[in-house]
Formats: C-alpha cells, structure tokens, sequence
C-alpha cells in the first residue's frame, strides 16, 4: 500500500506549534500513572485497551470487531481479546448484525455505558479543576476548534484512505 505523498513546503509555525501541543496532549493523557488515576478516581477498574474501545463505541451503533480494530488502528485478534474481557465484565454484548446473520456486531451494555459516562464525567471534572481560571467563552471557543480540528483531520484522512484503496 503506498504512502500518500505530502506537500513539499513546510508546515507554518502555527500548524507546527498545534502539532506540537497535540503531542504533549497525546503524551499526558496516555500515561499510565494519568490513565490508573482517572480509573481509580471514577471507579471504572480497566486497562488502556479496554478503555480505549468502550470510548470508541460508546460514540457509534453497535460495529463488528473488525470496524472497531480499523477505528483503533488495531490488530483484529487485539479487539477479539479485549471484547472478551469486556464481555466478561457485562460491558459489552455480541449481537447480530442486522446486515449479515452470520455476524456479530459488538455493543455496549448499560453497565458499559455507565463505565464510560463515569470516566467521562470524571475527566471532564479534573480537566475543569486545571482549566478554572479559562473563561466560558474562551472554553466554548476551543470546544468549537477541537472539534472543527478533529472533523478536518477525519475527513482528510479518510480521504487519504480513499485515494490509496484507489492507487494501484
């Protein structure tokens, strides 16, 4: 599969300094001391794996195991185990796929969606205590770029996708 190729000019400062912010973000939210904090503080007792695909579902209907490891980014036989932790738990159900019989779509279970409104809820809260002195408007301001960020780089990267199921 070829790489899409990039443009030959360099990014701007300011696009460099947002890449740059988006890195120390990634790297204080993924750390395990932050991650084991958060599920503590919330009372939620799951890895990062398991919690990274509850937060993916707990945003879309219900997908097959193979979307959810192409959305992680994943191996499928990754997904499969932590589905089977999580099953175990009573956070998600297998249900079949309305599309196909012979498939399987995962879910969440309520006890699923009361884990993640937890971790959420609890994030949102300590990121409130560390952003106390913002004011609403400057708050409303980044929810508003975060999310026109996100929705840009998702579109553009599916277009990336496209382009290269399309390159010989």
């Amino acid at each position: 599969m070829p790489t899409p190729s990039l443009p030959d000019t360099p990014a701007s400062a300011e696009v460099a300094e947002i890449e740059r912010a988006l890195s120390r973000i990634t790297y204080l939210i993924s750390r395990a001391r932050q991650h084991e904090r958060l599920t503590a503080l919330a009372g939620v007792p799951l890895d990062r794996a398991a919690l990274a695909l509850l937060r993916q579902m707990a945003d879309v209907e219900p997908m097959r195991p193979g979307e959810l490891a192409a959305r992680l980014g994943v191996e499928a036989s990754h997904v499969t185990r932590t589905v089977q932790q999580l099953q175990k738990a009573g956070h998600v159900t297998r249900v079949p796929d309305p599309d196909d019989r012979r498939a399987q779509r995962i879910e969440l279970t309520g006890t699923g969606r009361q884990a993640i409104a937890r971790i959420r809820e609890t994030g949102a809260r300590a990121m409130q205590v560390a952003l106390a002195d913002w004011s609403p408007e400057d708050l409303r301001q980044l929810a508003t770029l975060f999310h026109r960020m996100v929705d840009d780089l998702l579109a553009h990267s599916a277009d990336e996708e496209a382009e290269t199921a399309r390159t010989p």
